[in-house]
């Protein structure tokens, strides 16, 4: 019986020792083995600039203003590889035709990646200071996912820096994120706790995590360039501050709908199909019920309609300026 009891003993103590021995080779691995500080090429081939935010920091922003025109301002989204490669199609499409920007959010790409609490209130003021100190005019904003939710904040703030808002598979218009506490900053700690805050991060961070990130974003295959510039941002000093506040629920808005995307009197646009990650059942209601917003389904897609819809994408997009601002 004794000899029983030791063996059930052993056998647990062996148990808890494999995951806590697996754990700790990924703490060695990730400090010594992974290069956090990897080349970052430009997500976008041009001229490249500098705003300092009151709010935010060092703002880094792409922009080609060699066309006069009414200003275009394209926002990526938020996620852990998020960067401004995500609108290149649409930069690349328009920038001769009109003067086109691009913002590095706070957190991501070549803008400041401090230790600091990301929240919905700081991506929307560096939104705004970057309309009016660097664009000067108003502008058709195009925003990808949940940033959606800060540039319309944005302009139901400062509707006077907005000529319009595009929203790609926007955030904020599904029942369930009605029903979200507003995130768990208790989570977000336990995230960023130095010991493992960096380990846990190189493990989205792997090149098969993004790559099958993306994949669930795209019908087809997923294109090479955002794949390899996804690990290229991800690797770099603070990339793991301003994703983990996403990963935590922290950046969402419970009440978006209600309190800033019922409001909005800007014309405003959402382009969508099926997105893997959010859905758009309050659509309907918003169209029905506001004049001002406009709707295209860009079938099929899944989030990133401008890189396998990019013919369809445009001319629904030109199709929209055309019907809100004539002439």
């Amino acid at each position: 019986m004794a000899a029983s009891k030791n063996n059930v003993k052993n056998g647990l103590a062996a148990a808890l020792a494999l995951p806590v021995t697996v754990s700790l080779a990924w703490l060695l691995y990730s400090r010594f083995r992974i290069n956090h500080r990897v080349h970052l090429s430009a997500a976008l081939p041009a001229e490249r600039k500098t705003l300092i935010s009151p709010s935010a920091g060092h703002l880094i922003y792409y922009r080609d203003n060699q066309t006069a025109g009414t200003p275009l301002v394209l926002l990526h989204s938020i996620n852990a590889a998020a960067s401004s490669y995500e609108l290149r199609p649409l930069f690349q499409h328009y920038r001769a035709a009109r003067p086109v920007y691009a913002l590095d959010l706070p957190g991501f790409g070549f803008s400041e990646r401090a230790n600091v609490r990301y929240t919905p209130r700081l991506y929307t003021q560096a939104i705004a200071d970057f309309l009016a100190a660097e664009v000067g005019q108003p502008a058709d904003v195009i925003a990808l996912s949940l940033t959606s939710e800060f540039a319309a904040r944005a302009a139901l703030e400062n509707p006077s820096l907005f000529r319009s808002l595009t929203m790609i598979s926007p955030t904020g218009l599904s029942a369930k994120q009605e029903a979200m506490s507003g995130g768990h900053s208790m989570l977000r700690r336990v995230l960023l706790f130095p010991v493992w805050s960096q380990a846990l991060f190189d493990l989205l961070a792997t090149q098969e995590s993004i790559h099958a990130f993306l994949e669930r974003s795209f019908v087809g295959e997923v294109d090479k360039g955002l794949d390899s510039y996804a690990y290229e941002t991800t690797h770099q000093p603070g990339a793991r501050y301003a994703p983990f506040a996403f990963v935590s629920g922290c950046l969402f808005s419970p009440d978006i709908r209600t309190a800033v995307y019922d409001k909005l009197t800007i014309p405003v646009c959402v382009l969508y199909d099926e997105d893997p990650y959010v859905s758009f059942e309050r659509l309907p209601d918003l169209l029905t019920s506001h004049p001002n917003w406009h709707a295209e389904r860009l079938i099929p897609t899944r989030g990133l309609p401008h890189f396998e819809k990019l013919d369809e994408t445009v001319l629904a997009l030109d199709r929209f300026w055309s019907s809100v601002n004539p002439g």
